[in-house]
Parts: C-alpha cells; structure tokens; sequence
C-alpha cells in the first residue's frame, strides 16, 4: 500500500496530475484556520516541530540512539552486538542519496507558488519529513530491538508522535504541500519495515533467550 501510494503522488506530481488539487485546498484551509486562530503560540510551535526535521538535531538523535542500542546489546551478550552502529550511518547516507536526486528531477515549487530559482532542487518530496521519519524511526527500531519488551512500543510510539508532529509543522506553517509529507512517509514507512524485517537477523537474541515466534515475542 505505501508504495502503491507513493508511486501514484509521484506520477501525479510528474505530470502535474489532478490528485495536486488537494494541496491548495489544504493549505488554503490552513492559511484560513492560522488566521482565525491569530495564535503566535501555535505558529511558533509549527516551526519549531518542523525543525524536528533537519539534519541537525535528527541525524545526532539517530547516531547517539544507535550508540545507545549497540551499547545495551553488548551488555546483553547479543552476537554482533555493534551493528546498530553501521544501520545508523546506512540510514543518515540513504536519506540524502534518495531526496536529493528526487527533488531534482521532480523540481516543484513550493507551496507559496513562486517559481524554482536556477540553485533550488524542488520541494518534492519533503526532505525534513524524509529525515525524521528515517532517522527517529531507524532509532526507535534499534532500541526497540534492545530495550525490555514493555519499553518497546512506546519508544516505537514517541517516535512516531514526532515524527506525525514533524509533518504537520511543515503543513501548517506552509512549509511543504501535504503530498510531499505523505510521498516521505511511504517512503520512509518501506525503509523502515524493511529494516523492521531485517533486525532478527542482523541483530540476534542473546545466547540462550527464548526464540521468537511469528509475530517477533517469545512464545508464550
């Protein structure tokens, strides 16, 4: 389904497709809620969670949290227990190796409708919603795949929070058409289901841990 959805905003995108009506229809409705509400506050929080997106901080969050998790995974004797270490640096280099090029290509004007200037790439697809969603969700799957099985799914949940928050930051404050953010999060939902796949095996059980079932928890 992700990539059905992603490859459908793209082919819209590429040949400016009617599906691109949703995103003036969206941002005139935000523009008309930012006014009515006349909230700095909210405003101020738009960007402050879109900021949640860049390089910095969510690079250094998904590195420390790799560091983190292969840390744990040695004090649990796990077998390649580093290896949160080389997922973290794969996932920070894919994130660029995939947006840039495809901003490039795409080259679409941003929400406020003004032309490409000859140095911009295009705001599609969106580029902060790539890295956090990559970067925090790659995170919070290592530490999961560490972390005391009740501890988890709120590590998974937090990540998500931000990253949805992420997304409607750029959204609100005009940032990014809201076909970019969804065209991100496919994208980065593929990455992350297919490392989610790949963990058992990258990262094993400690020696002697109950093996897991279908769904990835220990048998009852």
């Amino acid at each position: 389904m992700l990539a059905a959805l992603l490859v459908l905003i793209s082919w819209q995108v590429a040949v400016d497709g009617p599906l691109l009506a949703v995103d003036p229809a969206v941002r005139d409705a935000v523009r008309q809620v930012r006014r009515t509400l006349h909230s700095t506050l909210l405003n101020h929080l738009g960007v402050a969670l879109s900021d949640l997106g860049g390089g910095v901080p969510a690079v250094p969050v998904l590195l420390a949290g790799a560091g983190l998790a292969a840390w744990l995974a040695r004090r649990d004797g796990r077998p390649r227990w580093w290896t949160p270490v080389p997922v973290a640096v794969v996932a920070a280099v894919l994130i660029p190796l995939l947006v840039v090029p495809a901003k490039a290509w795409f080259a679409r004007p941003g929400p406020f409708g003004v032309p490409l200037s000859a140095d911009q790439w295009g705001w599609y697809p969106s580029g902060h919603t790539a890295t956090s969603s990559i970067a925090y969700g790659t995170a919070a799957l290592l530490l999961a795949r560490v972390l005391p099985e009740r501890s988890g799914p709120a590590v998974r949940w937090t990540a998500a929070g931000v990253c949805l928050g992420v997304g409607a930051g750029l959204v609100w404050s005009d940032f990014h058409w809201l076909l970019d953010v969804l065209a991100s999060w496919c994208l980065a939902g593929l990455l992350l289901l297919a490392l989610r796949a790949l963990l058992p095996r990258l990262l094993p059980d400690p020696p002697g841990a109950p093996s897991a079932g279908p769904s990835g928890a220990p048998p009852a």
